[in-house]
């Protein structure tokens, strides 16, 4: 369980005009809330949300670590709930922190991996990836970063389906059981008809000659 640590300031106003204010200093508005914690109102600088985003951190674990102004700094486990964008600039407006109960089950996507060299492939099929994220209800800890699908042993028809996926202890998946996440399938081949066959024949008969090349140097 990878967790980043943000470091995030306490904000009393929330009214449009002093959020306004923050954004024009490189200060992002947002919220932390749950279950069982107090909304609490914070900012986070712009930059650090821009490195978390290209870093694609944003889906992962987030500890708060909250400057309230006192001796004391307060820290909160989270999940990034929502991201808010301009339309126009495309710049961040305001971001949601959802709290981390460690003892209790959320529910997340991850993403499947597949790996082996598929014995369909070989055979002249053709491999479908029809899932590529899965939903999955655990505990904060036992998340896992992907999910391992082996495509070796799949032949031309062969599929694997989602109650068919090797997962650890502690984790479900939500998704229905007989989905199939990847496949092999035959290559279409276009037939051509005898009909066609002999139109595409007689239009290259009917096809003008190309013109003979000249002589090279002249007669003498």
């Amino acid at each position: 369980m990878e967790v980043t640590d943000l470091a995030v300031q306490i904000r009393k106003e929330q009214k449009k005009g002093p959020a306004r204010r923050f954004r024009q200093k490189g200060l992002i508005p947002a919220i932390f809330y749950g279950r069982s914690a107090k909304n609490i109102l914070l900012t986070v600088k712009n930059d650090e949300l821009v490195k978390l985003h290209n870093e694609k951190k944003d889906h992962a674990f987030i500890k708060l670590i909250i400057d309230d102004g006192g001796d004391k700094k307060i820290e909160k486990l989270s999940l990034i709930k929502e991201m808010q964008f301009q339309p126009l600039t495309g710049k961040f407006y305001h971001v949601d922190f959802y709290e981390v109960d460690m003892k209790a089950k959320l529910t997340f996507e991850v993403s499947l991996q597949f790996v082996g060299k598929c014995i369909g492939v070989e055979n002249g099929g053709e491999l479908q990836h029809i899932k590529r994220l899965v939903k999955v209800s655990c505990l904060p800890e036992n998340l896992p970063d992907h999910i391992e699908v082996d495509v070796t042993s799949l032949d031309i028809g062969d599929s694997i389906k989602i109650k068919e996926l090797k997962l650890t202890d502690g984790i479900t998946v939500l998704d229905q059981a007989d989905a199939a996440v990847v496949a092999v399938a035959a290559i279409k081949v276009a037939k051509v008809t005898p009909a066609e066959a002999a139109a595409a024949e007689a239009a290259g008969a009917a096809a003008p000659a190309a013109p003979a090349a000249a002589k090279a140097g002249k007669e003498k």
